[in-house]
């Protein structure tokens, strides 16, 4: 069933299900009709008249008495054609023994139900049986009030003649209906997964020509209008993740041939002077060893902050319980020391937070070496944490107001930052952070200038805290 298609699984299982609706109507039907017709032959059974004089001039019937009856019935049945009756009727004695009334066509079959009737073991009873010549009849057994049971039949010849005809007509209805249910099947499928055929090839189209751009029409707000919808999107986020990798690809190739370039320079006059034996001076070649190595440095942490970028988003908070007191206040002490002729001015809180101790500690570098980098030389910074809000404040020349909505875009960087070093990843590394974390950050003029960073996060309540 699973190598067929979606259309024929479709198809066949509303022509089975229709088959077996069809089949048991029918079966009902005949079962219903089947029950009717014996209800009426069992009412025309308890119609038959016992015990009463007919009218003169009426068909001969058993006499009015029993007891004539009796002494009146013999083993053999009349001639079926000279019989006057309409149906058969036997006394079954209490012995066991029966003998067929005046007048009756035919004999009957006596069994055990009607033995067990005729020992008082039960009352009426109404069964299938037949006669001693093979003719199925519907023969009721009853108690007469003096003490004998008799037996009376109608044949069955009429009734199993109609029922037999009923299941020749039914059955081939049911089979026409079954085909018509497998047509209509076959039809409300196709009508059924046009849409989905229309998706299937427009999905296919964007798998082999990877065109993201294209967009599924979707009309209506049903399954597949909502399934369209979702491919869209997907679609989009696709094309824009795309866009985002070529992005960093680019901004990132970019921003590597300098260093590159500058190191290929640099490492190009020290082989030259090596090669010609014309050493350099001394002075020249520490300045050039010097460049060598701020341009590696520079290298190895830009390749550290595309490693971060480039990490998978996790999709959830981190659920580490971090003192984010002491990551602030290992951050500044390691800024202290890149930041010689400054005075870093840090006062903190205890706080803690759901997060990554090392990535939060990235995160608050970036801030202070940006503080540090546009501070002048003997300025303050200040580090301040305070109710879950962490702000870097440094006195440098602040940001330009047209430029304060790029400041957390990968690789940019302001005019007047371009001749520092720097990648322009930093900033974009303490979003990406503090986006994990739950929380926001955001870069202003500072009051009396500067630039003045705000880093909010929020707070594990005390019962985590006294778990953890």
């Amino acid at each position: 069933m699973r190598r067929l298609t979606l259309r024929s699984r479709l198809t066949i299982l509303t022509a089975t299900a229709v088959a077996v609706a069809v089949a048991a109507c029918a079966g009902a039907s005949w079962l219903l009709t089947r029950n009717e017709l014996y209800r009426q032959i069992d009412r025309s059974l308890t119609e038959i008249p016992f015990g009463r004089r007919e009218p003169a001039g009426s068909p001969p019937r058993p006499d009015g008495s029993l007891q004539n009856t009796l002494r009146n019935c013999s083993s053999e049945p009349a001639d079926p054609v000279l019989s006057p009756l309409r149906f058969t009727a036997q006394v079954i004695k209490p012995d066991g023994t029966s003998c067929v009334m005046p007048g009756s066509p035919h004999a009957l079959v006596i069994t055990d139900h009607d033995r067990e009737v005729a020992r008082g073991l039960h009352d009426d009873v109404f069964r299938d049986g037949a006669t001693t010549d093979g003719i199925p009849m519907r023969v009721l057994t009853r108690p007469m009030p003096d003490g004998t049971t008799v037996s009376i039949a109608l044949p069955l010849k009429e009734v199993q003649r109609s029922l037999r005809n009923l299941a020749l007509l039914l059955i081939p209805v049911s089979l026409f209906g079954v085909l018509g249910a497998a047509s209509a099947g076959l039809l409300i499928a196709r009508a059924a997964l046009r849409p989905v055929d229309e998706l299937t090839g427009v999905v296919v189209h964007i798998a082999r020509t990877e065109d993201l751009d294209t967009v599924i029409p979707v009309s209506g707000n049903d399954e597949i209008a909502r399934l369209g919808g979702s491919f869209n999107t997907m679609t989009r986020a696709l094309a824009a993740s795309r866009d985002r990798q070529r992005a960093l690809i680019a901004d990132a190739g970019h921003e590597l041939r300098t260093p590159l370039t500058s190191l290929r320079t640099n490492i190009d006059l020290l082989l030259r002077s090596e090669s010609t034996g014309r050493d350099l001076p001394a002075e020249t070649k520490h300045r050039l060893l010097v460049s060598v190595k701020a341009q590696l440095h520079e290298l190895s942490s830009l390749v550290g902050d595309l490693l971060e970028l480039a990490r998978p988003d996790r999709g959830e908070r981190a659920t580490e319980v971090v003192a984010l007191h002491h990551v602030v206040d290992r951050a500044v002490g390691r800024a202290r020391l890149r930041g010689l002729g400054l005075r870093l001015d840090a006062a903190v809180e205890p706080w803690h937070v759901h997060g990554d101790a090392g990535q939060l500690e990235r995160a608050v570098m970036n801030l202070l070496d940006n503080a540090v980098k546009f501070s002048p030389l003997g300025g303050t910074v200040d580090v301040r944490l305070r109710g879950g809000e962490l702000t870097v404040r440094d006195q440098g020349p602040g940001i330009p107001a047209e430029d304060l909505p790029h400041v957390f875009d990968r690789f940019w960087r302001s005019p007047s930052a371009r001749s520092l070093p720097g990648s322009g990843l930093g900033l974009s590394i303490v979003a990406l952070v503090v986006r994990e974390s739950g929380g926001n950050v955001s870069l202003g003029p500072a009051p009396g200038g500067g630039t003045l960073a705000r880093v909010r996060l929020p707070g594990v309540s005390d019962e985590v805290l006294a778990s953890s």
